[in-house]
């Protein structure tokens, strides 16, 4: 099985068969992602099989952002100049159904951390930041190293570190 993870394209992807179970983050694939990319808004990110690629096993959406300095944790305060960090906003993360407890989670974070970190080499980006959909959510993020702001236990961030 060849995994792949490609940007949306909404002519070649199935956004209508995809099911994650959670209605908002199925209609977000179907209606907005496509609309989204192409006003610059965000960019999705689709996991898909090479034998299969219209089929999309999960997605994830990134968009520019910022995060105010005081919402940081004090010890990712330091030497950080005092007006909003840039940051790279995880939108949405969603695994279909049929394909979660797989690591594809995961995988896509790790795909999001990758694209911020080579956006940070061209633009600057100091954090990556998702608002968690609910507390399990959260917890899967925190397994992976985000930390709460100081604002909302939903809202957590990864620093990418320094160059």
């Amino acid at each position: 099985m060849g995994l792949r993870i490609a940007r949306l394209d909404p002519a070649r992807h199935d956004r209508a068969g995809f099911d994650c179970g959670e209605p908002t983050l199925n209609r977000y694939l179907r209606e907005q992602a496509g609309q989204h990319q192409r006003d610059g808004i965000a960019t999705t990110h689709v996991l898909i099989e090479e034998a299969d690629a219209a089929r999309i096993l999960g997605y994830c959406s990134l968009a520019a952002a910022q995060v105010n300095l005081v919402e940081l944790q004090a010890s990712d305060r330091k030497r950080l100049p005092h007006y909003p960090v840039p940051a790279v906003r995880m939108a949405r993360l969603a695994v279909a159904l049929a394909e979660q407890g797989h690591g594809y989670g995961s995988l896509l974070l790790g795909h999001a951390v990758n694209s911020s970190l080579r956006l940070r080499e061209q633009l600057g980006a100091r954090l990556l930041v998702v608002d968690a959909l609910d507390a399990r959510a959260a917890a899967f993020y925190r397994a992976h190293g985000f930390r709460e702001t100081t604002t909302a236990a939903l809202t957590l961030y990864l620093p990418l570190g320094k160059r």
